[in-house]
């Protein structure tokens, strides 16, 4: 929607994040960060943090469902999404204000920690395997009948058939393109 406040923000999980279904059976997961800025302090020449930015967040359908399954507290992560303002009167008739994130895009970062990346199948519920092949249309690619014949005398792919490679490549690559 135009107008809208599209945000990026850095923290860490709160919490593990919380997945429910509403009553059409649409999944949603809602989760908060914490992102606490840090500043240099010139006077004591150290790191001090800042006042912590708390947010909660929500994330809908298959989304929703990966993000239960791989992410926990304490988790750092990269939330994109849309800041919403919303206002409401608490049990004192206090009225009171947040701000939350409907996410559009949410994974852990990668500065100090490593991440193995799975693809859905493109029905969304089924079980992925182990080498994660499921939903990758290259995954039981056969080669070309050029290139299956130099696999089977040795070349690889992307080298031109057997008969056809010079006698000295130094660096066992060619030219060629592989059509």
């Amino acid at each position: 929607m135009s107008g809208e406040t599209v945000i990026t923000i850095v923290g860490n999980l709160v919490d593990d994040p919380e997945l429910r279904f509403t009553p059409a059976g649409v999944a949603v997961a809602k989760f908060r960060i914490a992102s606490t800025p840090r500043v240099f302090d010139k006077q004591s020449n150290e790191w001090r943090d800042g006042e912590s930015l708390f947010l909660t967040c929500s994330v809908w359908r298959q989304a929703a469902e990966n993000v239960a399954e791989s992410l926990a507290r304490g988790v750092r992560v990269i939330v994109q999404g849309r800041l919403k303002q919303r206002s409401y009167e608490d049990k004192e008739q206090v009225k009171r204000t947040v701000y939350e994130i409907d996410v559009d895009e949410v994974g852990p970062t990668l500065a100090r920690a490593t991440a193995k990346v799975l693809k859905n199948p493109a029905g969304g519920n089924a079980s992925v395997p182990a080498n994660g092949s499921v939903g990758d249309p290259w995954a039981g690619a056969q080669p070309a009948n050029g290139q299956a014949q130099a696999q089977r005398q040795g070349g690889g792919w992307g080298s031109p058939p057997a008969q056809q490679q010079p006698a000295a490549q130094g660096s066992g690559y060619s030219d060629e393109p592989p059509f």
